[in-house]
């Protein structure tokens, strides 16, 4: 473990596709999905214990969930916790915490990731990490993690690499060639075939020097306007003046921002059981299944003629279900979702529909 590494953790979504067990008063990072005793940002808290000091991990998150952070993050301080006033997207949150780093060492080496992701094989992700850090810290790179596709899922970036291995000390790095974001079924499936595509992971590696570098190059709307915090970072200037900056910041993704402009872009192929948990058919991919392949959350759910489902209900409540294939029903406090799979990505336009007709307090 070296002092220079650094993670920044991004847990500043409302996880909107799996509602309505995740809303805006508590989204999915904070919530024990999998019923391991660990809500999905614990769980990503304590991966990164074996891979930077405590000190170095810092969360990206809305003021509405500071205290939540550091509630469930035992020895987070206040300081580890960077609130946004608003949403702005990645690549702002990005650039406030290199910033912050930085401010306070000039030699760091980051580790960016989403809280809520699942990895499901932690010494693998410890060891790809390890060798990113390593590669990033001795070369002008920007790195992302790659998995290896194993169907022609329309809901994952996808990106495709060059032959040419340029670090001799982990063969499984590679040039980034393309972008492609979230391709149809039919690309999808080519993708596949090809075999030289990858799921884009969303987790970075970088030195602070080479996203600063990138940000001066490909952003720099964006990064003058932290450039400005110069001298307040970590200090009792700093909440006021990001308070500032954040309203007129440009709402953009590291991956359109940055990632796909640069030329220094590498993927390392990896292989640690990973999901993004990004939807309900993602969590009835991994969780286990009953004989008739339901996917049961809740200890009173009672099903006859129904198979293919992902049920999730408050545990003492009894349930009966007839005749369903391959739905989702999940009930959260004052809300029953009825939605067939195949139509859950829908469910974003039906949170904001719903939001419009009945109110903030469903969403």
């Amino acid at each position: 473990m070296h002092k220079n590494n650094y993670c920044v953790i991004m847990a500043g979504g409302i996880g909107a596709r799996f509602w309505p067990m995740s809303r805006t008063s508590h989204p999915k990072q904070f919530i024990d999905i999998l019923g391991t005793g660990k809500t999905l940002i614990q769980q990503t808290f304590d991966r990164f214990l074996n891979i930077c000091p405590k000190e170095n991990i810092y969360i990206v998150t809305n003021e509405l969930y500071k205290q939540m952070i550091l509630d469930q993050l035992e020895g987070i301080t206040a300081d580890q916790v960077l609130c946004e006033p608003m949403r702005r997207n990645t690549a702002p949150a990005i650039a406030y915490a290199a910033y912050k780093i930085m401010d306070k060492n000039k030699d760091a080496n980051l580790v960016v990731a989403p809280s809520d992701h699942i990895i499901l094989k932690e010494d693998s992700f410890t060891d790809v990490i390890t060798s990113a850090l390593k590669a990033s810290s001795t070369h002008d790179w920007l790195l992302t993690l790659g998995i290896k596709p194993s169907r022609p899922d329309t809901g994952y970036g996808y990106i495709q690499y060059c032959d040419d291995q340029p670090y001799e000390q982990d063969q499984r790095l590679r040039k980034v060639k393309t972008f492609t974001e979230k391709p149809n079924h039919e690309l999808a499936q080519t993708f596949l075939e090809s075999g030289d595509f990858l799921w884009n992971s969303g987790i970075f590696i970088w030195s602070g020097k080479s996203i600063l570098k990138a940000f001066e190059e490909h952003l720099p709307e964006v990064d003058n306007l932290f450039k400005e915090g110069g001298g307040q970072y970590n200090g009792p200037e700093e909440e006021q003046f990001i308070n500032r900056i954040y309203p007129v910041c440009k709402n953009i993704s590291i991956d359109y921002g940055v990632m796909e402009k640069a030329q220094n872009v590498y993927v390392l192929e990896s292989d640690f059981g990973w999901s993004d948990l990004g939807t309900w058919g993602s969590l009835y991919d991994i969780r286990s299944k009953d004989e008739q392949n339901n996917a049961v959350i809740g200890q009173n759910v009672m099903t006859f003629s129904t198979q293919n489902c992902i049920i999730n209900m408050p545990k003492n409540k009894l349930v009966v279900l007839q005749g369903l294939d391959d739905y989702i029903v999940a009930e959260d406090e004052d809300i029953l979702l009825v939605c067939r799979k195949e139509d859950e990505q829908q469910l974003r336009e039906i949170v904001n529909t719903v939001k419009l007709e009945k109110g903030e307090k469903f969403v």
